[in-house]
């Protein structure tokens, strides 16, 4: 069975702890080797290959390298070879320069036959010959020195020595492979060795206690030692068997990768393995738009890309870092260990690099990418479970934002406690009617005349004091209360309006709400009875939507847009410019009025893009026949530089701030009616207006 996110055969780099322990282990292995071959008696080895039992062995040993027994797929290590009991065997009979040949060839051949890296078949040759020559030098401690010129049968007296061997054997092996792995994925290695080497050392325990019993078989009956292949066979696919089962509980069916289960234990491990100068990072990646390729090249499709995606995410992390996929299109990964947000920032841009690379399928060529969310231990959770979520989190951050990657923000998410409980707060505050609407004016650019204001919602908590509308807006339209803020917004503007516009103050109100409730049908009922309930014409309000409103194409063809239209209240278009949107689809869109950014405006002083930019959209609007309104309007020289290029209206600190009803009252008496001019910095072009 393949496994996805092996990448040992991937070389190391010169230098590093890796490559000079691989490269130790086998330059002293092959020096062993040549020894060994140097003893070798090649008399007795040739009279030794003119026997039946000499192929059989060698066949065994070549046979019983090809597939590991595998009983955990969660051993780093990787299996144990069955063709440890015939070299063992060949090993306590016939000596060390034997065994080593027997299974330096069986060896390379695995090589070959699954094509390893040359470095692994090296590294393997070296430590196996260790192991064979750390068990000869046990037996020759006990006066144990076979040839196969005085071949070695033991009796029930040797088992001792026998099993000393084997210790020596296994715990050499053991060390070699262990040292290796941890290495190469950066891992503990007393880990390593908690991991892979118990359920291993019950199969070596069982191979390396047949091993006797197949030399006694090659001295008294050599053809009976080909028997020794069933028992060895049941055990294999009972082996099989076993981890197939445990394959299947720890990984997804489809790309091979670990899945939720697996992703668990392995954070889990590195929470606990975790050091106090580094953190442990968890990525959540989910895939942009793949149900569009599944809904249009259908499933099988789909299936294959996942598969693509698998592969380049396991080949662009490091050896340790795990991938798993949690179901559908979303995947996960593991950083045991990453220093800080930085770098682990610089992981997730290389995964979704990896990703934007494009896929061809079906003779056609897709564009992959990906939103990825990362929380960190300790920074942001204390376990595998918070992390998730907050990794959830920062994803969903990022598709919102299209920034591609973010780490996990606390005061962004939603769902934490002091959201919650902020949350709470603020329903409390609508059923109170504790928010309060203060009033910002929109004056005339051509005149000074006072054109409408704006309602800005303003909530003092009792505990916390004054909160931005940035920080509970957001929260509200991200959960129930949307509806009923909006509802709250809309009726205290009209109480405020009716207020004005029955004391000779006929001033439009203009309130904003979201995309969400421009396309809720009670809308339009809200507004006309609240209309009605007051006394006030239609164009005593006015509705402003966010630019965002002109990427769907809902908007343009929904109910409650044409309910509105016959009604009569007018729509204006905000922060207009800091959208994604064509402006041409302004034409499409039922709006009297457009909003100029501030980011834009403020700097048309000093920056002749921004200039350009606010003059553009001043004269697309003109020829569409609506009204621009420049935000943000604080200097006398931002003013006149707006009315030269001929935009209608502004709104600013330059005109007034935003105030209180009261204060707002008192403000309009005093600006309602005035001339051109007065009370402002700026000398308007009275000639404009005529």
């Amino acid at each position: 069975m393949t496994d996805p996110t092996d990448t040992r055969d991937t070389g190391p780099r010169v230098g590093t702890p890796l490559w000079a322990f691989l490269a130790g282990v086998t330059v002293i292995g092959f020096t062993a080797l040549v020894v060994a071959m140097l003893r070798l008696d090649a008399v007795g080895l040739v009279e030794l290959a003119r026997t039946p039992l000499f192929w059989a062995l060698s066949v065994l040993v070549i046979l019983g390298e090809l597939r590991p027994v595998m009983v955990s797929s969660a051993a780093s290590v990787g299996g144990t070879y069955p063709s440890t009991m015939f070299t063992f065997a060949v090993l306590l009979h016939f000596g060390l320069p034997v065994a080593v040949l027997m299974q330096a060839v069986a060896v390379a051949m695995n090589g070959v036959v699954t094509r390893k890296a040359w470095h692994r078949v090296m590294f393997n040759i070296a430590q196996s010959t260790l192991a064979l020559t750390a068990a000869a030098v046990v037996m020759g401690v006990f006066g144990i020195a076979p040839s196969p010129a005085a071949p070695w049968v033991p009796d029930g007296s040797d088992l001792p020595a026998i099993a000393l061997a084997g210790v020596a054997y296994f715990a050499t092996r053991a060390a070699l492979v262990c040292g290796a792995v941890a290495l190469h994925e950066r891992r503990s290695i007393t880990r390593v060795f908690r991991v892979t080497v118990v359920p291993q050392s019950l199969v070596y325990v069982g191979l390396l206690g047949l091993a006797p019993l197949v030399v006694v078989a090659m001295e008294h009956s050599p053809g009976m030692v080909p028997l020794f292949v069933a028992p060895l066979a049941a055990v294999y696919f009972t082996a099989t068997l076993s981890m197939r089962r445990d394959h299947q509980a720890l990984h997804d069916e489809l790309t091979g990768l670990p899945n939720r289960k697996m992703l668990i234990v392995s954070t889990e491990e590195a929470l606990a393995e975790a050091r106090h100068d580094e953190r442990v990072g968890l990525f959540l990646l989910d895939l942009d738009r793949f149900k569009e390729v599944n809904d249009t090249m259908g499933h099988p499709v789909g299936d294959r890309l996942l598969q693509m995606v698998a592969h380049r995410l396991t080949h662009s992390v490091r050896p340790g870092d795990v991938v798993a996929r949690l179901g559908g299109d979303e995947f996960a990964v593991l950083l045991p260990s990453i220093r800080d947000a930085h770098a682990a920032r610089e992981v997730a841009a290389r995964l979704r690099a990896a990703l934007t690379e494009p896929v061809r399928l079906e003779g056609m060529t897709f564009d992959v990418d990906g939103s990825v969310g990362i929380a960190l231990y300790p920074d942001h959770a204390p376990d595998f479970e918070l992390l998730l979520q907050r990794a959830d989190v920062a994803m969903y951050l990022a598709k919102e934002a299209r920034t591609g990657v973010e780490l996990y923000q606390p005061d962004k998410d939603r769902n934490s406690p002091e959201r919650l409980n902020l949350l709470g707060d603020l329903r409390r505050a609508i059923d109170s009617r504790e928010l309060r609407l203060h009033f910002q004016p929109k004056v005339s650019l051509g005149t000074g005349a006072v054109q409408g204001v704006e309602a800005l919602l303003r909530w003092r908590h009792p505990v916390h004091g004054m909160i931005p509308p940035s920080e509970f807006v957001p929260l509200a339209e991200q959960s129930y209360l949307m509806r009923p803020l909006t509802a709250y917004v809309i009726e205290a503007a009209l109480e405020q309006a009716a207020r004005w516009w029955h004391t000779g103050l006929q001033v439009q109100i203009s309130v904003n709400i979201s995309a969400r409730d421009l396309l809720d049908s009670a809308l339009p009922e809200q507004l006309e009875v609240g209309l009605a309930a007051s006394g006030l014409p239609p164009g005593a309000i006015q509705l402003e939507v966010t630019e965002r409103i002109l990427t769907g194409d809902q908007a343009y063809t929904h109910e409650t847009i044409k309910a509105l239209a016959a009604l009569g209240v007018p729509l204006a278009l905000d922060d207009f410019g800091t959208g994604y949107s064509s402006l041409i689809r302004l034409q499409r869109l039922a709006v009297s009025e457009v909003k100029i950014d501030a980011s834009f405006v403020r700097r048309i002083a000093e920056s002749e893009d921004d200039y350009r930019i606010v003059r553009s959209i001043v004269d697309l609007v003109r020829s569409l026949g609506l009204r621009s309104v420049a935000e943000g309007v604080e200097s006398d020289e931002v003013a006149m530089r707006l009315d030269e290029m001929g935009c209608d209206m502004g709104q600013g600190w330059l005109f007034g701030r935003p105030m209180a009803a009261a204060d707002a009252t008192v403000w309009l008496r005093e600006h309602t009616g005035a001339g051109p001019g007065i009370e402002y910095g700026y000398q308007p072009e009275v000639s404009r207006s005529a």
